[in-house]
């Protein structure tokens, strides 16, 4: 409290010298951060899109949490059309937003956007995606995106029997035939999940353990981009055509619950999941609805459950301190480079979640009702 009383009153002298040398508007935007009165401020947050359930939930979770602290909130999604989330984030500056929560469809074009923040005294948290190559992001909220990706392998390895839940060697000898999928490139994320993915699997591959019968290992090759289930499901048509006549597909790295949606159409379509011919091994993330009653029905084998409530929390809880003119906590400052600066982050832990255990980790938390998976 002695703390808080002395940092009044250097506030206070910092006031009354703004005042002195600004004009009337400064003046007000001066007195409400020296007293931390940010009631009633206006939180601009954007995200990319409604066709994904996940960021529905993030941003209503970010949305009724900021409005419990009683602030304004402007939310927008701009269905992954970059110009849409430019404009957003404009109007959202020339509203008058105190702070931006921005979950990017491109994470390299908002630099101008980003500028225009900063010239105005505006803070920007990235969340979930990092924004790229701008010295005017000051923090990041996400989850541990390396990690995601190295449980996203390991579940493709245990499914196929080469691995045991607890890391040990399974009873199973190989070689299994094995496509991979990555993420948008445009999204600094994609990298991660896939880093991380490979630095579990290439051990397995230089073995000759695992085989990408396809040969297409690259990331560039295998991204999909804007994370569209249409493009996987076309890209997985065209390598059964051309790879896998007379032969079988026993595992698919997805990085994403609607890209796996997708990847399993096309192995439908060409004859997987019926009694002689079962579904490949088929991971994902973010613990979609539908990827769900696909795990419970036996078809996608796994899904990353990051949970979005609590990404919004500490979100939030930054926002809040950010705002009032403290330094909120940050437990990563050495691993996101965003091209231009390395930005503090605050990560989340991600898990495996499949038939085993989805009624643990999302139905008795409260994230899925048993109604809603058809129990």
């Amino acid at each position: 409290m002695r703390f808080g009383r002395i940092a009044t009153v250097v506030s206070a002298l910092a006031l009354t010298a703004t005042v002195a040398a600004c004009g009337s508007s400064e003046k007000t935007i001066d007195k409400e951060a020296a007293s931390g009165n940010t009631s009633g401020a206006l939180v601009g947050v954007t995200m990319p899109t409604r066709s994904s359930e996940r960021w529905i939930h993030d941003g209503e979770n970010v949305k009724s949490s900021l409005e419990k602290l009683g602030y304004k909130v402007d939310l927008q999604y701009a269905e992954n059309d970059i110009p849409t989330q430019v404009n957003q984030i404009e109007n959202q500056i020339t509203k008058g937003a105190k702070l931006l929560i921005i979950a990017s469809i491109d994470g390299t074009a908002l630099t101008t956007q980003l500028q225009q923040a900063a010239d105005n005294k505006i803070p920007v948290i990235s969340y979930d995606r990092l924004i790229r190559n701008s010295p005017n992001v000051d923090y990041y909220t996400t989850f541990d995106n390396f990690k995601v990706g190295v449980q996203q392998a390991t579940s493709l390895l245990v499914g196929l029997k080469l691995l045991n839940a607890d890391g040990s060697a399974g009873s199973a000898k190989g070689p299994f035939n094995v496509e991979l999928f990555a993420g948008s490139p445009d999204d600094n994320n994609a990298t991660f999940f896939f880093n991380g993915a490979m630095s579990v699997l290439k051990p397995f591959i230089d073995k000759g353990t695992v085989k990408v019968k396809s040969g297409q290992t690259d990331f560039k090759t295998v991204a999909i981009l804007r994370w569209d289930p249409a493009t996987a499901q076309k890209r997985m048509e065209d390598i059964l055509t051309k790879t896998y006549t007379g032969a079988k597909v026993d595992g698919v790295l997805s990085p994403y619950d609607g890209l796996s949606i997708g990847i399993l159409s096309a192995l439908k379509s060409n004859g997987y999941g019926t009694s002689g011919q079962p579904y490949p091994i088929v991971t994902g993330q973010d613990a979609e609805l539908a990827s769900v009653k696909s795990i419970i029905a036996g078809e996608q084998y796994s899904t990353i459950f990051k949970d979005t409530r609590e990404l919004a929390k500490i979100t939030v809880t930054m926002a809040d301190t950010v705002l009032k003119g403290g330094k909120p906590a940050v437990n990563n400052t050495k691993d996101y480079d965003n091209g231009n600066k390395v930005v503090p982050a605050q990560l989340l832990e991600p898990m495996i979640v499949d038939k085993s255990n989805y009624q643990k980790a999302l139905v008795d938390t409260g994230y899925y009702t048993a109604a809603q998976l058809g129990g």
